[in-house]
């Protein structure tokens, strides 16, 4: 009785904060501050990735949600060089029923080979294979026609490219994305200075030059502002910042809407590119987002 009581009070004052919040941070999804119920017979866990692409294998890592499935999937692209992987995002979205898979472009983070764009889309593709390949998805427990594609600035680039040619996904979802094309349509000095500050480290056989060069020479087809209209069917959601990389993202929807897309969500929120003061808020949105794609 006397826990019970304890109980009720800890409640009684949890209830009491929540009131006192603002209302849109009452609207938070239980699954980012709620464990889900454990499954002793298909409990939540990792799985080590080696996905082929390229000649090599990259690295990957799935969280694969509790329950027996088959689950919903996200794969989650990083940024360049990727110091902010989004990790807490994935684990969110694990406790909200989906299966999360993260992996290290080619060249980056101790996927072996070089880093170059070209290699960061192929790698997009190649992993999507590798989901949607019958044994992987059987031994993973995904619903291989519930695949969600995101990523986070270089990754919302490679993202917005991809979902303008694969017509599995289910939704395609851009944070803070940065337009490579963009950059290559700048003059080459500025160009290599844009790139020249990136945790180069964890990069292999690249440097700002090597990177400005390729996009440069693929400035129109890395430019995901002109592939626009080949969104025009799948749903969107676009989160920018205040880090000066919003207006191509805003161009990116405005063409998507045009080119008939009627499912486009974009929200801009007042933090940095890294999202660093707006965690609940960037799980919020997405999670919210990828409830309404599961219906």
């Amino acid at each position: 009785m006397k826990k019970a009581m304890i109980a009720m009070a800890v409640l009684a004052g949890f209830g009491t904060t929540l009131a006192a919040l603002p209302a849109g941070a009452q609207d938070v999804p239980a699954a980012i501050f709620t464990d889900p119920p454990h499954d002793a017979a298909h409990p939540a866990r990792m799985a080590v990735l080696h996905i082929p692409s390229g000649g090599v294998a990259i690295n990957g890592v799935a969280y694969v949600a509790a329950g027996a499935g088959p689950h919903p999937v996200v794969v989650l692209c990083h940024g360049l060089p990727g110091n902010e992987k989004n990790l807490d995002l994935a684990q969110a979205l694990r406790r909200a029923g989906w299966t999360v898979v993260t992996f290290n472009y080619r060249g980056s983070w101790g996927s072996p080979g070089s880093y170059r764009f070209t290699n960061d889309l192929e790698d997009v593709d190649a992993v999507l294979a590798y989901l949607r390949a019958p044994a992987n998805a059987a031994a993973l427990g995904l619903d291989t026609k519930r695949m969600v594609l995101m990523g986070h600035s270089l990754g919302g680039w490679a993202t917005a490219l991809t979902a303008a040619h694969d017509n599995g996904l289910i939704g395609a979802a851009l944070i803070s994305p940065g337009n490579i094309g963009l950059i290559g349509s700048l003059p080459r000095a500025v160009a290599i200075k844009a790139f020249g500050d990136n945790g180069m480290e964890a990069l292999a056989d690249t440097s700002p030059t090597i990177m400005a060069d390729e996009a440069i020479a693929h400035a129109d087809a890395f430019d995901f502002v002109k592939a626009a209209p080949k969104l025009g069917a799948t749903p969107l959601l676009v989160l920018t910042s205040d880090d000066g990389l919003a207006a191509p993202a805003d161009a990116l929807v405005k063409g998507a809407k045009a080119a008939g897309n009627g499912h486009v969500t974009s929200v801009h929120v007042a933090t940095d590119h890294g999202w660093s003061d707006a965690r609940v808020r960037l799980e919020s949105e997405v999670i919210r987002w990828l409830a309404g794609l599961a219906k």
